[in-house]
């Protein structure tokens, strides 16, 4: 039997909870000086094979120059129609997150890393469709911006699997995601 692929928020965070300023600038963490091993993100890199973004993380990756590449598999999750000049093997989707995400799920490959941003965590977060986090909290407040999880009425419990403290002061906290999946 093949191993179930899971859904992973893995996303960098301030110490008060923001992914982003509110204009979407990451300065305050992309100026840091990162550790050798960048946090574990080569090893996380090879568990996936499948990107998950929302439309805002979509253009704002196009801005800070991503290039999606054929390796991953590229899904960007918005109510409006790709826009013309998207790159061949990006996929848009406008559809319900619940049975994409279950269709997904049954396909053979590697874990699912989501994006992000907040409006979207959220909404995959509602549709029971994210099975872990991993956030990577910086030793920084900035006051305001764009918070990890847009705010929702919820309850959702998270079982601690590791917690990791770097050098540099910032701390990686892994958590299960408790509901119907196991």
């Amino acid at each position: 039997m093949t191993k179930r692929r899971s859904v992973i928020v893995h996303i960098g965070t301030s110490a008060d909870g923001y992914i982003a300023r509110p204009d979407g600038d990451l300065e305050w963490l992309t100026s840091r000086p990162a550790p050798e091993g960048f946090y574990g993100m080569g090893a996380f890199m090879g568990s996936i094979d499948t990107k998950l973004l929302g439309r805002k993380t979509y253009e704002a990756s196009l801005r800070m120059g991503a290039r999606f590449d054929s390796r991953s598999r590229y899904v960007v999750f918005s109510r409006h129609a790709p826009p013309a000049d998207a790159p061949s093997g990006v996929e848009f989707v406008n559809g319900a997150i619940g049975p994409f995400v279950s269709r997904l799920r049954e396909q053979p490959g590697k874990d699912i890393w989501l994006m992000g941003g907040g409006e979207i965590i959220a909404s995959f977060l509602d549709a029971q469709a994210i099975d872990e986090f991993i956030i990577s909290v910086a030793p920084v407040f900035i006051g305001d911006g764009i918070p990890l999880i847009a705010r929702r009425h919820r309850h959702v419990p998270l079982e601690l699997r590791s917690v990791e403290r770097f050098e540099d002061g910032l701390v990686q906290v892994h958590y299960r995601v408790q509901n119907q999946h196991s």
